[in-house]
């Protein structure tokens, strides 16, 4: 499980996003790669992990892609009012968001402990979604195969996770009421 997670957040950290320059900035050059130039105010799409890089330098910003409290909220209620046996649709790269918006609050908790609330805040909402969304695989994968529907609300990880589980339930119960050499 460990592996696929870590190949899944590779393939994110490799997905275009967009950015926003913060200001002008020449063309960098990279072995093998170039980016830019920067005129402020315009957008680009470049890797993420070039998007990150950038970021920190201050030259670009990420175009209002990024997870706060009152998204996790958001999705949470969303998550919540849907009636049984229904799971909401994630965006497909919700969990490596997830990620690096916790892990980017817990760093800032050093420069400003003042933030500790939100933080806080932000890891019950996200340990929510999860258990929420959690019990409904768990109870999707018990049951009947599902139709593609229900499998496109699912993210790469909630799929693979479901598909695994799926195929523990059902070899447990091939197991269970297998007669064969019951007396």
């Amino acid at each position: 499980m460990t592996k696929r997670i870590k190949k899944l957040d590779f393939c994110y950290e490799n997905i275009l996003v967009t950015v926003i320059a913060d200001s002008d900035y020449p063309k960098i050059k990279l072995a093998g790669l170039s980016i830019g130039p920067f005129k402020e105010g315009n957008e680009y799409e470049v890797h993420y992990w070039i998007a990150q890089e950038l970021v920190n330098s201050n030259i670009v910003h990420f175009s209002n892609e990024e997870l706060d409290s009152t998204k996790l909220y958001k999705i949470l209620w969303k998550e919540r009012v849907q009636i049984a046996g229904q799971i909401s649709k994630l965006p497909e790269e919700f969990y490596p968001k997830l990620r690096r918006y916790l892990s980017k609050s817990k760093d800032e908790l050093a420069l400003h402990p003042e933030k500790v609330r939100e933080y806080e805040k932000s890891k019950h909402l996200a340990w929510d979604i999860v258990n929420s969304r959690l019990k409904k695989i768990i109870s999707l994968s018990s049951g009947p195969n599902q139709t593609d529907f229900i499998l496109k609300k699912f993210t790469n990880e909630e799929r693979f996770f479901y598909q695994e589980l799926g195929r523990i339930i059902n070899n447990w119960k091939e197991q269970i009421l297998n007669l064969e050499g019951v007396n």
